[in-house]
């Protein structure tokens, strides 16, 4: 019983050192989304920080400001969902598919 026992504490250990290395590289990895056909586009990283943002002066209205936040929002929106997605693949990776609370 104690063999089992060891054996699964390695384990535990080996999957937390992989999850620390994993969680470091992903602070690096990077992904770029847009909205209203590339007018606004963010570049955001696995810790869900936007790094980069722009905006086309095309779509800048100053008497339609309520379109311009919907494709703001919408790409905010859209980085964060790429990047939590990116996060969850390499998670899972890790962690043969087992959801993890308080993980990421």
């Amino acid at each position: 019983m104690s063999k089992n026992l060891n054996h699964l504490m390695k384990q535990a250990q080996q999957m937390q050192q992989k999850m620390a290395t994993l969680q470091k590289e992903l602070e690096t990895r990077e992904l770029e989304t847009s909205s209203g056909g590339g007018m606004i586009k963010i570049k955001i990283n696995g810790k869900q920080e936007i790094i980069e943002f722009s905006i086309d002066k095309e779509c800048v209205d100053p008497s339609d400001v309520e379109s311009l936040e919907e494709l703001v929002k919408t790409a905010v929106n859209q980085a964060v969902r790429e990047s939590q997605d990116m996060v969850s693949s390499a998670m899972s990776k890790i962690t043969g598919g087992m959801n993890i609370p308080g993980m990421f």
